[in-house]
């Protein structure tokens, strides 16, 4: 694994985010993945999956910045600064986010397992 390899999945990712891309979110998060939103609320691939789905979540501006990558084994773990505005459910949400991620190498595709996030701003 390589940290350019990690590099192009943050990118892949943010922008299936960005653009609500259910099936590449799909592709890019394992079905066990656990993340810990910055309201301290643990969700899955599924309830993630469906806040893109429904139109819950819309995401207007997402900006990375500050990335760090340790790859360790078969993983790789990333933080970084995220600048997100949008809404979620009608709430409009603004502010700076910094979020670590873990990647897992499963033969030939790279997944999210698990991550957390809190609020800066």
């Amino acid at each position: 694994m390589k940290v350019e390899t990690i590099v192009n999945a943050e990118i892949e990712l943010l922008t299936a985010i960005k653009t609500a891309d259910v099936a590449t979110l799909d592709k890019l998060l394992h079905h066990d993945l656990l993340f810990n939103l910055p309201n301290g609320q643990t969700i899955t691939k599924e309830f993630d999956l469906q806040s893109y789905r429904s139109g819950k979540m819309k995401i207007e501006v997402i900006e990375a910045s500050d990335q760090i990558i340790k790859i360790i084994d078969d993983l790789a773990v990333v933080a970084v600064t995220v600048m997100l505005k949008g809404t979620f459910d009608g709430a409009v949400f603004n502010g700076v986010f910094r979020y670590n991620r873990v990647w897992k190498q499963f033969d030939e595709s790279l997944k999210v397992i698990a991550g957390s996030g809190v609020a800066l701003q």
